[in-house]
């Protein structure tokens, strides 16, 4: 559906002291907040209608929640530059389509009154399991591992997604791959079902660096999107004359593997160095590797890690030489 600018929201929110929310024709009772981060914040919400008597034509009626409970980011819009953002957030994230990669149900940005110029209200399915880094923040302190057939499974669904989005034409990188950016749903007896969310960086991968000062604009706009101890060394450091690719998401993939291993990324450990630097960890990709299950790891496993975090991103593969060595890796240590 398109952005509904209406003055309907605050109208409504005025009257009940913030407890319901329209979203375009439906309507939702905000239960409680469950996130947030910068102008955004994450509601737990019910749908205060049946989902029979919403829009009959829902593009995701897959993902109809049975307890009509979803996920409602609120975006605080105050500049032009924001709102053009948050507009392109869904923009982007309404291209993609697989049950790797979290989508959006329903959107509206509304003009209101105040210190904000709009509000936007952006709809998902709801995960109250968590994230990769809430999970690994709680087994880093009892000392827990994933095993390696999750650890791998998990990563796999990862892949998965990130494949489909390198899949457009021209491909699209997600720019921040990280364990704070994928839901984990545990199922009984199962590996978790790993999604990709926040596409509020995602942008079409490939360009041209051709001066100085492009490299610069592309080291800037990347310290402000991409979390730092994932970000590719390209994006920390840009030749004046280079070629990006997708396959910075790579390397944010290759981190991302090891902190699903170690609960941890892989060059924090230079912020806790005296004098040390995550940037020079990164550039020079200075790996170490900490104390993990007993027994450890496979060693093909951490010579996937070092394979996708090469410092050259030439050196790095594609997603799909990524996804076919992991399913090499699941045939030899799930069978």
């Amino acid at each position: 559906m398109g952005c509904s600018i209406s003055g309907l929201n605050a109208l409504y929110d005025a009257a009940t002291g913030g407890g319901d929310v329209w979203i375009n024709e439906r309507r939702f009772r905000v239960l409680r907040q469950i996130g947030e981060g910068g102008f955004a914040f994450v509601y737990l919400v019910r749908e205060q209608q049946p989902a029979s008597d919403a829009a009959p034509a829902r593009r995701h009626s897959a993902h109809v929640s049975e307890d009509g409970t979803y996920a409602m980011k609120k975006v605080l819009i105050q500049s032009k530059e924001q709102l053009d953002l948050v507009r392109e957030e869904i923009r982007v994230s309404s291209l993609f389509n697989h049950p790797n990669l979290l989508p959006l149900l329903d959107h509206a940005i509304i003009a209101v009154k105040g210190d904000w110029s709009h509000e936007a209200y952006l709809l998902f399915p709801v995960h109250l399991d968590g994230t990769l880094f809430d999970n690994a923040n709680v087994m880093l302190s009892r000392k827990e591992f994933y095993s390696t057939a999750d650890v791998l499974q998990i990563f796999r669904q990862m892949c998965e997604g990130l494949k489909h989005m390198h899949s457009f034409d021209p491909p699209y990188a997600h720019n921040d791959v990280k364990p704070g950016n994928v839901l984990i749903t545990r199922r009984k007896g199962q590996a978790p079902v790993a999604t990709l969310m926040d596409f509020g960086s995602a942008r079409p991968a490939r360009k041209q660096i051709r001066s100085r000062s492009e490299a610069l604009q592309l080291q800037e706009w990347a310290a402000e999107h991409c979390s730092a101890p994932y970000r590719a060394p390209e994006l920390w450091d840009c030749p004046s004359h280079a070629d990006i690719d997708e396959r910075t998401d790579i390397w944010s993939l290759g981190c991302t593997l090891y902190a699903i291993m170690f609960n941890v990324s892989p060059f924090e450990y230079a912020l806790g160095d005296s004098g040390g630097s995550l940037q020079l960890a990164i550039v020079n990709g200075q790996l170490k590797w900490p104390a993990g299950p007993n027994p450890p790891y496979p060693d093909e496993l951490r010579q996937f890690v070092i394979w996708m975090l090469q410092p050259q991103s030439e050196m790095r593969p594609h997603i799909g030489d990524v996804v076919l060595h992991v399913d090499k890796l699941i045939a030899k240590y799930l069978s």
